[in-house]
């Protein structure tokens, strides 16, 4: 892996990565949702598919009147299967739906408010518990739908770091010591992390791509000692 030989903090870097981020492309305006609800079930259905595919599937979900909770859990599970077939992993996908489904209506009478009346610490274990819920989703959920602070730690995310050369230190680092990098050093602000997180995304998806990365245009070529040393991951 390489080492960042510069004497920056990350306090001071990951502001100025946010800054050139945002200076380059814009606002994003994510999570492409129009409601809790959407975004909630659009952070389940686009594990291990491409997005596309995700709206596909929600516009599935509105033609066939599935488009609540109680509607979710209702339904034959094998018939939401079919629904939302494709997004991928439909049989997966529609049991997770519908464990999510049956949690908020069992515990909250199917009211989000009511279950984002926590913090997001505690609110965080919560969604961990629910069945098909990985920390990735659950970080979703938290930063987009409920709008609190939980950085979202994704693949694009890490192979941004990994090139920047802060990767976490300890042998084979997990999903909580690639977040801690940015919850330590940045304010706890949920319109912050959604940004930040975004701009990630956008920035691994057309520029810092996983092969032949275009460093010669990147907007963070000069902090990045990938760029620097020419390498091409």
């Amino acid at each position: 892996m390489t080492a960042r030989p510069r004497s920056d903090t990350l306090r001071d870097l990951l502001p100025r990565v946010y800054r050139r981020l945002y200076d380059s492309y814009g606002p994003q305006g994510w999570w492409p949702g129009e409601s809790r609800f959407e975004i909630i079930v659009g952070a389940i259905l686009t594990q291990s598919t491409a997005w596309v595919n995700v709206e596909k599937a929600l516009a599935s979900l509105r033609a066939a009147e599935c488009w609540s909770f109680y509607a979710i859990a209702s339904l034959p599970q094998d018939e939401l299967a079919l629904v939302i077939r494709s997004s991928g992993y439909y049989n997966a996908k529609a049991r997770k739906l519908q464990a999510f489904a049956h949690h908020v209506i069992e515990n909250y009478g199917g009211d989000l408010d009511r279950m984002f009346d926590s913090d997001a610490g505690r609110l965080r274990t919560e969604l961990l518990s629910i069945h098909g819920i990985g920390e990735e989703t659950a970080d979703d959920i938290l930063v987009y739908a409920a709008e609190m602070p939980s950085f979202v730690m994704d693949t694009y995310t890490r192979r941004i770091v990994d090139r920047l050369g802060i990767v976490p230190s300890g042998r084979n680092p997990g999903y909580g010591a690639y977040q801690a990098l940015f919850q330590d050093n940045l304010p706890a602000d949920a319109p912050l992390f959604n940004e930040f997180h975004a701009l990630l995304d956008h920035h691994a998806k057309y520029t810092c791509t996983k092969r032949a990365p275009l460093c010669g245009g990147c907007c963070l070529a000069d902090l990045c000692p990938t760029a620097e040393q020419g390498v091409r991951n």
